[in-house]
């Protein structure tokens, strides 16, 4: 009974460290994107908040409506790395909850816990 116990606690645990771990990494995700000249940087966080955004002191020989689209630009694939990390990070996650937690598991799918 007591391996059983121990078994169960460390699946527990183990469970709950990855879901801090996710937790953490979610908190830490940011997408950045640098435009291909370089005039502009957009840094988006997990919540697809903009955190942070650099012009250089280029953007002003450009249009403001280049400017503005240059911007947006950048946002949607700061916005879109910023996804894929959280992606990772989901998936990592979903991985842990999903592997098998030891060979004898007595859940309601199995033969020994299933009610008859």
């Amino acid at each position: 009974m007591s391996a059983e116990m121990d078994a169960l606690v460390a699946a527990a645990t183990d469970k709950l460290e990855a879901l801090e771990a996710a937790l953490y990494s979610l908190k830490n995700v940011r997408g950045r994107f640098t435009s291909e000249d370089r005039s502009v940087t957009a840094e988006i966080d997990s919540d697809g908040a903009l955190v942070g955004l650099t012009l250089a002191e280029s953007v002003t020989s450009h249009p403001p409506a280049e400017v503005s689209q240059l911007i947006i630009w950048a946002c949607q694939q700061a916005a879109r790395n910023a996804g894929e990390q959280r992606s990772e990070v989901v998936a990592t996650l979903n991985s842990a909850f999903t592997a098998p937690d030891s060979a004898n598991d007595t859940g309601p799918g199995t033969a020994e816990g299933r009610a008859e």
